[in-house]
C-alpha cells in the first residue's frame, strides 16, 4: 500500500476514531463526549487530524491538509462547548452538529484513500474522481443530513423533558 510508519499509525488511530464514533452513534444517537466512546473519538480524531499534516501523497500542503485542520478545529470547538458551556441548550445543538460534521468530513479522505488503495493490486477506484467515490460520498452526505436532523429532533425532545 506504500504507507510510511506515520501513515500506518495515522490509519490505525483513524480506524479507532471511526469505530468509536459509530459505536457512540448507535448507543446514544450522537457522539457524546461525556461517555468513553465520545472521549475516544475526540482524542483519536485530534491525533488523526494532526498526524495527517505530516502525510502527503502529492507533496506539499493540499486539500487533505485543509480537511485535517478544519476537522481539528471542529472537534476542539465541540470539546470546548461540552466543557465550558455545559448548561447551554444552544451549545448542545452546536456540539452535536460539529462532532457529526467532523465525522462526515473525516469520511471524505477516508473513502478516497481506501477506494484508491483497496483491494491491493485492483483498487475500487483508479483516482479520486472515479464515480464510485462520488456515489459513496453522496450516500454519506445524505446519511449525514438525515442524522443531523435526527439528532436535532432528539436533542429538542430531550430538552423539552427537562
Amino acid at each position: 500500500m506504500g504507507l510510511t510508519g506515520l501513515g500506518i499509525f495515522h490509519t490505525i488511530i483513524g480506524i479507532v476514531a471511526i469505530a468509536a464514533a459509530i459505536i457512540s452513534f448507535v448507543r446514544f444517537g450522537k457522539i457524546d463526549l461525556t461517555h468513553l466512546t465520545g472521549k475516544i473519538y475526540f482524542y483519536t480524531t485530534t491525533v488523526t487530524a494532526l498526524t495527517a499534516l505530516g502525510l502527503s501523497k502529492h507533496g506539499g500542503f493540499n486539500p487533505g491538509h485543509v480537511f485535517s485542520v478544519f476537522i481539528f478545529i471542529l472537534v476542539v470547538v465541540a470539546f470546548w462547548l461540552s466543557v465550558k458551556r455545559r448548561g447551554s441548550n444552544k451549545s448542545r445543538y452546536a456540539e452535536n452538529f460539529l462532532l457529526s460534521f467532523s465525522f462526515f468530513l473525516s469520511l471524505i479522505p477516508t473513502v478516497n484513500e481506501t477506494f484508491t488503495r483497496v483491494p491491493l493490486g485492483h483498487p475500487l477506484a483508479k483516482k479520486s474522481t472515479d464515480p464510485v467515490i462520488a456515489q459513496t460520498l453522496l450516500v454519506l452526505l445524505i446519511a449525514f443530513i438525515a442524522g443531523a436532523i435526527y439528532q436535532y429532533i432528539k436533542q429538542r425532545n430531550a430538552l423539552k423533558i427537562r
